[in-house]
């Protein structure tokens, strides 16, 4: 579909459309960032033998649970969870688990293929649980799911799957150096 050009009228028009043009463009470097970093891993030799390394650190490790239960200040007027809550419990859910492999405060530094999946209500236990997936040199990717369980769902233990994330965090010292990750074994 072939679609009309945007007319601008006003001020706020060359704006909006300018500002749209900048996070087009951002979310464009990002996702040339994940390229490159895919392809410092391949350059990295066998993953294989890799994960057979002694000093490499087991994922298990960095898994991290936690359960939030939704009260009537994390939702709006209908009921449903704010999204901007679900988006603060994951952050800090991912930051526990980055802090595990690193061993200092990570620093969030994106956050990408963020997917709503459903919903969840005033009342709902939304189970988020977090890993590490990989190193790199100087970031570490986190992925986090969140589950919602009503009180029926609960006992039944049938979750409703209603987001997902991926994380990059960076660590730095005193002096503002980005500090290196461990490997890890998957």
């Amino acid at each position: 579909i072939e679609l009309e050009p945007v007319k601008l009228l006003s001020r706020e028009d060359h704006l909006e459309h300018t500002l749209a043009i900048e996070r087009r463009r951002i979310r464009l470097g990002y996702e040339q960032v994940f390229q490159n970093l895919m392809q410092e891993s391949n350059k990295e030799g066998d993953h294989f033998s890799s994960f057979e390394e002694e000093d490499a650190v087991s994922t298990d490790l960095t898994h991290v649970q936690s359960i939030e239960l939704v009260q009537p200040p994390h939702a709006n007027h209908h009921g449903n969870t704010f999204g901007g809550q679900i988006m603060a419990w994951m952050e800090t859910v991912a930051s526990i688990s980055a802090s595990r492999l690193c061993r200092s405060y990570p620093v969030l530094k994106s956050v990408n293929m963020f997917k709503f999946w459903g919903p969840s209500f005033v009342g709902d236990r939304l189970v988020f649980n977090a890993i590490v997936n990989n190193t790199f040199q100087n970031s570490v990717e986190v992925g986090v799911r969140v589950e919602a369980f009503n009180c029926e769902e609960w006992i039944k233990d049938q979750a409703r799957h209603i987001n997902s994330a991926f994380l990059i965090f960076n660590t730095v010292n005193d002096k503002g150096e980005l500090l290196t990750f461990p490997r890890i074994k998957p």
